[in-house]
């Protein structure tokens, strides 16, 4: 969300920002509603004031034996009308609040334009993509073939974007998890969390994804919300406190379920693991202080990669154009990692950095040393990684010609050793 005062100070920058990202100007309309919400205060306390004095007379009035029936009457008047200028002035901020609820974060200057992922930037890449002396298969045919990866038996039990996975498949599954987790918490300094996977309606204010995509999540009949990512339990840890500036910068971490109607979707990704309505991912969030958030976005990038550079599978990182980004984002770096059996990068990570936009959201503040007034924190968040996407990519990039797969050497350890999946006999 943004600061009302400075849109009325910058209103060509904000609108400039905002049809960087494809939206209408907006700071007229926003700067109407605030002048609105402001006059009607103002009137209210005019209200106030002039109660204040005839009270005074109706004191003065009881004291002189004068009857002051008529200015008590005054006075009720007074009250209701109060009464009704404040219910007004809050509904014109419920309005105004709504409104800014509703509009994406500004990118950075230095962020390319476009409208979508062709104009997305290349800045580099990593690893060298493998040749085959066969025909390349793509996971699905791979998981199937291994005997371990059952999309008709899950679809039976739930629908259609589910996977069922057994045996060895199964056991690498929980290996990547794990393996991600360990990296994250044992070498890049992050806090490991079990957060809930169920929020309330603020959590999701709060990051962003309510109100204006409710119809990408799933609800339950009581009310709460099943997490699109772990993003939204992790930054939301930090919702209205005031935090001390030692405390800063938090990094937590967390694998959990994820949850996506995948509204749009339709025609897209049908076969297979990459776009399901539940699918586990690590999360990286970060906490800190406005001028190490830039770097903190590196560094995160750099966390997600050297998962890939330890499992040894090609990958690029690519800018986000402002046409591409998420909506709470200012800057995103998306890692692609290759897939043989399409024979193209697909998405494996997203690292954004919000600024304060999220931290507006949901009242998350910190007090600088020798500070009296706080002042918002940045907030971060990054795949590190999707765990079924991962999958996805060793199998392709580690599959054999008689349909086995090689277990990457980093993953041995937490599959008991395990160094090549066979199909189940």
């Amino acid at each position: 969300m943004f600061d009302i005062k400075w849109i009325r100070d910058n209103p060509d920058q904000f609108d400039t920002g905002l049809a960087r990202r494809g939206q209408e100007a907006q700071a007229e309309r926003l700067i109407a509603l605030d002048t609105e919400r402001r006059d009607i205060l103002t009137r209210a306390q005019d209200v106030q004031a002039e109660r204040n004095k005839l009270s005074k007379e109706i004191g003065l009035a009881k004291r002189e034996g004068r009857d002051a029936s008529d200015i008590m009457e005054k006075v009720s008047q007074s009250k209701n009308l109060q009464a009704e200028l404040e219910e007004q002035a809050k509904a014109k901020e419920a309005e105004l609040e709504n409104a800014l609820m509703s509009l994406p974060n500004l990118p950075y200057d230095d962020v390319p334009d476009g409208k979508d992922e062709d104009d997305n930037v290349e800045i580099r890449k990593w690893g060298d993509v493998p040749s085959f002396d066969f025909e390349v298969k793509e996971h699905f045919d791979i998981g199937e073939k291994l005997g371990q990866m059952d999309f008709e038996t899950a679809a039976k039990l739930s629908g259609a974007r589910f996977v069922l996975l057994s045996g060895a498949l199964a056991r690498m599954e929980r290996a990547l998890a794990s393996y991600m987790l360990d990296l994250h918490t044992m070498q890049h300094g992050f806090t490991e969390v079990n957060p809930p996977a169920l929020v309330k309606d603020a959590a999701l204010y709060g990051t962003g994804q309510l109100p204006k995509f409710s119809e990408d999540l799933f609800r339950t009949e009581e009310g709460f919300w099943m997490i699109p990512t772990a993003e939204v339990p992790l930054t939301n840890i930090v919702a209205g406190e005031i935090l001390s500036e030692d405390y800063l910068p938090r990094r937590y971490t967390a694998m959990t379920w994820c949850f996506r109607s995948e509204a749009g979707s339709a025609g897209k990704d049908t076969r297979g693991m990459i776009r399901q309505h539940q699918f586990s991912k690590v999360e990286m969030v970060c906490v800190t202080k406005p001028e190490e958030s830039d770097a903190e976005l590196e560094r995160m990038t750099g966390c997600a990669e050297a998962v890939l550079q330890g499992l040894k599978l090609p990958y690029r990182v690519i800018t986000l154009c402002t046409g591409d980004m998420g909506f709470s984002a200012r800057r995103t770096y998306d890692i692609e990692v290759w897939l043989p059996g399409q024979d193209r990068y697909r998405e494996i990570s997203s690292c954004s950095t919000t600024g304060d936009f999220q931290a507006r959201r949901m009242k998350a503040r910190y007090r600088a040393e020798g500070e009296k007034k706080p002042q918002f924190v940045h907030t971060l968040n990054g795949s590190g990684l999707a765990v079924g996407r991962c999958l996805v990519a060793v199998l392709e990039n580690y599959q054999q010609a008689d349909g086995s797969v090689i277990v990457p050497e980093v993953l041995r350890p937490y599959m008991g050793g395990l160094e090549v999946i066979e199909p189940n006999k």
